[in-house]
């Protein structure tokens, strides 16, 4: 039951944390186009990894030092939404799962078919 609670949290977590991000006012979190992709909180509530991709991965290390400034911030105003009697610390990591996804699907599309004459084939409407 404990473990329902935590992912309802998670769930919380994420989604006011993606509306906190679009009012940081450090230039290095505002002009980035951010995405939190996972959320995962301790059993106990008292520590939140925060898992963040970026659409431009270029000044990724600056984002990373951009957010754990904001990181204050975002906790309290966190607390203030949630209502929950401890606010997580919130440590964020980089998470390059989406950008990961974007190379393994453009290395299927340039994948040729194995044998190259059964590739022109055609199937007739009803053995689609």
């Amino acid at each position: 039951m404990a473990s329902n609670r935590i992912g309802r949290i998670n769930a919380e977590i994420q989604q006011e944390l993606s509306a906190l991000l679009r009012t940081v006012k450090d230039p290095r979190v505002s002009g980035a186009m951010l995405t939190v992709t996972h959320v995962d909180t301790t059993g106990d509530l008292r520590c939140a990894r925060i898992y963040i991709s970026a659409m431009d991965r270029t000044n990724e290390k600056d984002l990373m030092r951009g957010l754990k400034s904001a990181a204050p911030y975002l906790r309290r105003e966190l607390g203030s939404r949630l209502g929950l009697r401890y606010t997580p610390e919130l440590q964020f990591f980089a998470d390059d799962s989406i950008a990961h996804g974007a190379h393994i699907l453009e290395m299927l599309h340039h994948v040729k078919p194995a044998n190259p004459a059964n590739a022109d084939i055609v199937l007739p409407e009803d053995q689609k």
